[in-house]
Order: C-alpha cells, then structure tokens, then sequence
C-alpha cells in the first residue's frame, strides 16, 4: 500500500499492526455484527495509521481485498487518515487530529452504559499524543466514572513526528502517571500477540490501558527505530525484503 500510494507513515503504521490485530481477535467485530448497535467498538485515534488498519481490517474481512489495491487512488474509498466511508463501516470514527480519539471513546463507553450494552470500547492511541491536554482530560473523566468497559492501547514506539518521545516531551513515568490517574495498567511487549491477548482478557473494575512497548518501522530492519520512518514511504526494495521473507516461511 505505501509503495504503490507513495504514502507516508510507513514506520507509524508497522509499530502497531499487532495491536490492532489483537483488538480485532478480542472484539466481537466481524463482517456480520458491523450495523449491531451492541457490538464492541474500536476508535483509533493514532488515525495516520490509516494503511495499518486498513490492512488488518481487510484481513479480518471487515475491507474488501480489493480495495487495499487503491488505497490513497483518486476515487477511492481508503483515504490516508482514518475514515470512515461506505468502503469501510467498521470504522466507528474518522480520526487524524490526534488527542480527540480517547475522549470520543470514553463518551462511547459511557454512553453504552447508560443503554445498558455490555460491549466494549477500545481507543488506540500514539504515544506522542499523551502530550496533549485533552488526553489527559479524558484520562480523568474515564477514571472519575469507572468506565470499565473502556481499554486504551497505547502504541509506545518513542518516536514522535519529530524527534524522541523524550526529546519532544518526556512521558516518563508513563505508567505510573496513569495509575495516579485512577486506570489499570498493564505494560507488555506490543509485538507479542499472545501477551496482548492475554491483556485484552482482563476485566478489571475500572478503565485499563495497555502501554505496548514497540519499534517504529518493525520489521523493515534499516527504518527501525527512526524518526524518518514517520516519512517516507516503502521502496522497492522493502517490497522485495517482504517477498523473501514470505518465501522463506513458505518452506519451512
């Protein structure tokens, strides 16, 4: 997608494709629950990770497969911020303007409990948006109405638009700042599927964030861990990394 679109937010959306994998495997959400009023919702308020979930979306038949082909293309109906459109009614909300995402997902959460649904709300959020105030506003709202049905994911690569997390705004203590907060948390390798799943089965008595330690760029080894990789969008080359990696899991 990146490659054939040019598309930026390459290495952004490859720290996160596990987790969103992992919500998808712990939610209710399948291609015939979409139009359920009940069924668990997901905002991703990371929404520049537009190709991630899409493509995972796409592999949990929530995306037609032929659709990923025209991604970012004039007339399509994947855009490169997170949108929902006719293509895509699985995504409960078009997202991009980072530090909104959490509080829209707290409403949800809060709403569903007034009309008595027991699903859950999951909100993806970038690290680089814990910068902002409204993010944490909605930290205490969540926590002031023990939103239980509420989990945050926090896609912790340590790299902003611009530089380090750290260089740009330190977070740290970052787990202990949501505990003071009044939210369960559970700190793990975002990259571990199973650890994820594990997490997503937690149903602790008050809101719970999921703080997933990542890499930037994973698994494209000379992006890892760069602030270029928030740029510059897939070669040739990577593409043809991803074909020998294919072939080799092929035969074993």
């Amino acid at each position: 997608m990146s490659l054939s679109a040019k598309s930026a937010h390459f290495g952004s959306s490859l720290s996160c494709v596990e987790l969103l994998d992992a919500v998808l495997a712990a939610s209710d959400i399948r291609p015939d629950s979409v139009e359920r009023n009940g069924r668990d919702r997901i905002v991703v308020s990371k929404g520049h990770a537009a190709m991630a979930v899409y493509a995972t979306y796409e592999a949990w038949g929530l995306v037609p497969a032929d659709a990923i082909e025209n991604y970012l293309k004039d007339g399509s109906g994947l855009w490169g911020h997170v949108t929902r459109t006719p293509l895509c009614p699985a995504i409960d909300a078009s997202t991009g303007s980072l530090g909104h995402g959490l509080g829209q997902a707290a409403g949800r959460a809060l709403g569903a409990r007034l009309r008595g649904w027991k699903h859950r709300t999951f909100c993806l959020l970038s690290d680089g948006e814990c910068d902002e105030g409204s993010t944490w506003e909605a930290i205490l709202f969540s926590a002031h109405y023990r939103l239980d049905n509420l989990i945050a994911l926090v896609d912790f690569n340590k790299i902003q638009s611009i530089g380090s997390v750290s260089e740009v705004m330190e977070l740290e203590p970052f787990a202990e700042k949501w505990r003071s907060f009044g939210w369960h948390v559970t700190e793990l390798d975002g990259h571990d599927h199973a650890g994820l799943l594990n997490a997503l089965e937690m149903r602790p008595p008050k809101p719970h964030v999921i703080i997933a330690h990542t890499v930037k760029g994973k698994g494209v080894p000379h992006i890892e861990g760069t602030v270029s990789s928030h740029y510059i969008p897939a070669t040739a080359a990577d593409l043809a990394l991803l074909k020998a990696a294919e072939a080799s899991c092929a035969s074993l």
